[in-house]
């Protein structure tokens, strides 16, 4: 989803002389995997949020890790729109299991490749914020979510998708980034609603990864309130 124009020239007539005025409108880039992507993430519904003079662009693009992301040549693009924002949420697909292609170390090359996006962002003139993984919307038979027993997929070292979450909220500590832990804030929004209306969150029967219109919604305004409270510095370019 791309919206809105990047530049927009103004034309200031003071006095004789006076030439044009170029004032550059913010522009946010968004950087990730499907649970981020347009129809089966929370991305753009997160646009429709932003005001219109905006320029938004959703780059998250489905089964994409850190590592393939950036080897696909879509970090390049996300960069080449000169963001002034750039959001960046990975975990899903690093995962064991997706394949050397995919897969990082929640210890060491998942850190690093989020150490580099945050770098290069900044020497872009970026401002890069992290964002934690989805939770998976999958319930213990007390009709909780327990981040820590819920994931189906595991390496002999166990890593889960709470551990690439705990990466991103370490590298964000590090570098001092503005970080949306939206792995405990959906954790806490299931676990409020039950698993009934959390089911209504699925786009389709047992897929509990991705998000429908409803769940991108409401998924999106807990990015939105959350970046009230870490963010201020953001919420001029939100709708009131």
């Amino acid at each position: 989803m791309i919206r809105a124009v990047c530049l927009l020239m103004l034309l200031a007539v003071i006095a004789p002389g006076s030439t044009l005025v170029a004032e550059e409108t913010e522009c946010v880039v968004l950087v990730g995997d499907s649970t981020v992507a347009s129809n089966s993430g929370w991305g753009d519904r997160f646009g429709d949020l932003l005001l219109e003079d905006v320029k938004f662009v959703n780059l998250a693009r489905g089964g994409r890790s850190s590592k393939s992301y950036r080897d696909e040549g879509w970090w390049e693009k996300g960069l080449a729109e000169q963001p002034t924002w750039v959001f960046i949420q990975f975990g899903h697909n690093d995962q064991p299991g997706k394949g050397p292609k995919r897969e990082t170390d929640p210890k060491s090359t998942f850190r690093e490749n989020l150490t580099r996006y945050v770098q290069e962002a900044r020497e872009a003139g970026a401002k890069p914020v992290l964002v934690t993984s989805l939770t998976r919307r999958m319930f213990d038979s007390d009709g909780k979510i327990d981040p820590e027993k819920l994931e189906p997929l595991s390496m002999p070292e166990g890593f889960s998708l709470t551990d690439y979450a705990k990466a991103t909220k370490a590298v964000a500590k590090q570098l001092d980034v503005p970080l949306i832990d939206l792995n405990t804030l959906s954790v806490e929004q299931a676990n409020q609603l039950g698993p009934e209306a959390a089911e209504r969150f699925d786009p389709k029967p047992g897929d509990k990864s991705h998000l429908n219109k409803h769940g991108a919604e409401l998924t999106a305004q807990l990015v939105v309130d959350e970046l009230g409270r870490v963010l201020p510095e953001f919420t001029p370019l939100l709708k009131k």
